[in-house]
């Protein structure tokens, strides 16, 4: 896979400067150099130390991912919200995996993929997750196609820049029509699995708005939340919901109540944008809630 960018400007500059410019990361570079990559400065090769001028095409080769035979493709259909040659974005149901671990190793969003990729004879077959979701929660995952998308969405991450919004059901009224939970979280001691806010976890930041509050039934009442995630921990906005007093319905790991049959937390990702380098323009995507969120939505009160 080839791409390409002309070098506009008044003075030399090294082909490992602007192409560092342009997303390519030191771990790229030592991949086209160890694995059969190139870089062509008016289609001739050259190193990195070279120099080029204004008006010069410089293309990166990037190898060939043939994909890691330990990940066995399944090839159950897939709810494609956005797919190029460079990204793909997909409606994760709940109770499906993002990656394969000791739980599944078959049947995960990675296998499904890489299933997706093979059924349209894609050559790079390595899918690699741009951000992902708890099994049990539904909706957005973001996957690059390739290592040098993989490589620019990530620093997105790391700059914060990608937003994630997130549609939330949690158990109580809140008494705030918006708030910011700033707490860190880190792993609950003994625990493999839980997370809990603690003063020596990561900086974790949620923001939220209320959309509706149901107050048909006092047993069971109920807030709809708008979500925002300025940070992108583990359970992050389960966690904070819970140690504010206001955990998910249906998250009974974090002490939300099972309520209205859910079966799961109720959290969905619905709305992601972030910076498309490849159109140089923000891509938007969105998605509507599955059914036994949209039952919730639909209660009276």
């Amino acid at each position: 896979m080839k791409f390409s960018w002309t070098y506009q400007g008044k003075e030399e500059r090294k082909v490992r400067s602007f192409l560092q410019s342009h997303g390519v990361s030191h771990r790229m570079f030592s991949q086209m150099k160890h694995n059969g990559g190139a870089i062509l400065v008016n289609d001739q090769q050259v190193y990195t130390s070279d120099y080029i001028q204004d008006g010069d095409l410089v293309t990166i080769v990037m190898p060939v991912e043939t994909g890691n035979d330990l990940v066995v493709p399944d090839f159950m259909p897939l709810a494609v919200i956005y797919e190029d040659e460079h990204f793909l974005a997909v409606d994760k149901p709940y109770g499906v995996t993002t990656v394969p671990g000791h739980a599944d190793r078959l049947h995960t969003l990675v296998n499904q993929v890489k299933g997706h990729l093979l059924d349209e004879g894609a050559e790079d077959l390595v899918p690699h997750v741009v951000t992902r979701l708890d099994r049990d929660t539904s909706g957005i995952v973001l996957l690059a196609k390739h290592r040098f998308a993989h490589a620019v969405l990530d620093q997105q991450l790391q700059d914060h820049s990608v937003e994630k919004f997130y549609t939330a059901y949690v158990s109580g009224h809140l008494p705030d029509d918006h708030g910011l939970i700033e707490e860190p979280i880190g792993r609950l001691p003994g625990d493999f699995i839980k997370r809990t806010v603690t003063p020596d976890g990561k900086l974790s930041k949620t923001e939220y708005w209320v959309e509706h509050r149901y107050t048909n039934n006092e047993n069971q009442p109920m807030t709809r939340v708008r979500v925002q995630l300025h940070t992108g921990r583990t359970h992050q906005i389960r966690v904070h919901f819970a140690h504010i007093g206001f955990p998910l319905v249906g998250d009974d790991l974090y002490g939300g109540p099972l309520w209205y049959g859910l079966k799961r937390q109720a959290l969905h990702a619905y709305q992601m944008t972030f910076y498309d380098p490849f159109i140089e323009e923000n891509r938007h995507l969105q998605t509507d809630l599955p059914a036994d969120l949209q039952a919730l939505k639909d209660i009276q009160g």
